[in-house]
């Protein structure tokens, strides 16, 4: 028996269609959004230093695995912002704690990364302290 074509509604788009509205949410939240700005800055910073302190390739995996959690949940995080603002403009409480648990789930992913940075960076930053006042 010959299936039956598929309603223009159940079709999908094409692959890199979907591609297209992931990076155009991405873009489109970096470009509104303080909090990604500011995660971003700081990724770009553990870079730099991950670079000069030159950190194992484990501690690189690490540091990119963390990068895309905290900007992960920050894509989130906005997405539930803006569904919330959608559906009501009245101060809910379902609707502040919506808001409020996406945000704790940011910090809370933020806090234990710099925890990971410190136990990371710390050792580094010491002996290369160490190093200095030792040629100074």
């Amino acid at each position: 028996m010959p299936s039956k074509p598929k309603k223009d509604a159940e079709r999908k788009d094409p692959l890199y269609k979907s591609f297209s509205y992931a990076l155009e949410g991405i873009f489109s939240c970096i470009k509104k959004e303080r909090n990604i700005k500011i995660h971003l800055i700081f990724a770009v910073l553990v870079i730099l230093a991950g670079i000069i302190l030159g950190i194992s390739i484990t501690e690189w995996c690490i540091c990119f695995t963390l990068f895309g959690l905290i900007l992960s949940l920050e894509l989130v995080n906005t997405a539930v912002e803006a569904v919330v603002d959608l559906v009501t403009e009245e101060r809910k409480p379902l609707a502040k704690l919506a808001k409020d648990t996406a945000a704790g789930a940011v910090l809370i992913a933020a806090i234990m990364a710099a925890i990971v940075g410190c136990i990371i960076f710390m050792p580094k930053l010491v002996q290369l302290v160490k190093i200095l006042t030792d040629v100074l």
